[in-house]
């Protein structure tokens, strides 16, 4: 189930990554567009449009690095909670949802088997609760003034 877990991350960022490379290059030329030359001082269509192209060349060479990141994550099962670990809590079993830790695209969700799968990264209060443990351990996650407690079920 990880492979497929990882396959579905993939697609998904490099579709983001598609769309923002598309997005930058279209950026990108209204910013040189012989049409955005400034007429008066006030007039700033380039250089808004050549911020923006800056920004989403950042933001897609960022997605270029999670990509890396996801690919470069472990296929093997996990004996204690890690980067690449599927873990399912005693709470979430009846409603067959899993946690995906990776190093990036927090919050994606998806359905493998009937499965939902929720990745989460290290610095997520979830993630930083669950770090080390192992298969049976009990979890303790502090949310404003609440405690809520689990139970390590499944570890892949």
């Amino acid at each position: 189930m990880k492979k497929a877990v990882i396959e579905q991350i993939l697609k998904y960022l490099e579709h983001e990554l598609a769309q923002l490379t598309n997005a930058a290059q279209a950026a990108h030329s209204a910013a040189i567009d012989e049409q955005s030359i400034a007429e008066t001082q006030y007039d700033t269509l380039a250089i808004e449009a050549g911020y923006l192209a800056q920004g989403q060349s950042l933001r897609a060479e960022a997605l270029a690095k999670a990509i890396a990141a996801i690919k470069a994550l472990p296929l093997m099962e996990s004996f204690k909670v890690e980067l690449g670990a599927l873990v399912q809590l005693s709470q979430h079993q009846a409603n067959h949802q899993w946690l995906f830790i990776a190093p990036a695209a927090a919050g994606f969700n998806c359905q493998i088997n009937g499965e939902t799968i929720t990745v989460i990264t290290p610095s997520a209060p979830m993630a930083k609760a669950l770090m080390g443990k192992a298969l049976g351990d009990e979890v303790t996650l502090k949310i404003a003034q609440q405690s809520l407690e689990d139970e390590i079920i499944t570890l892949r």
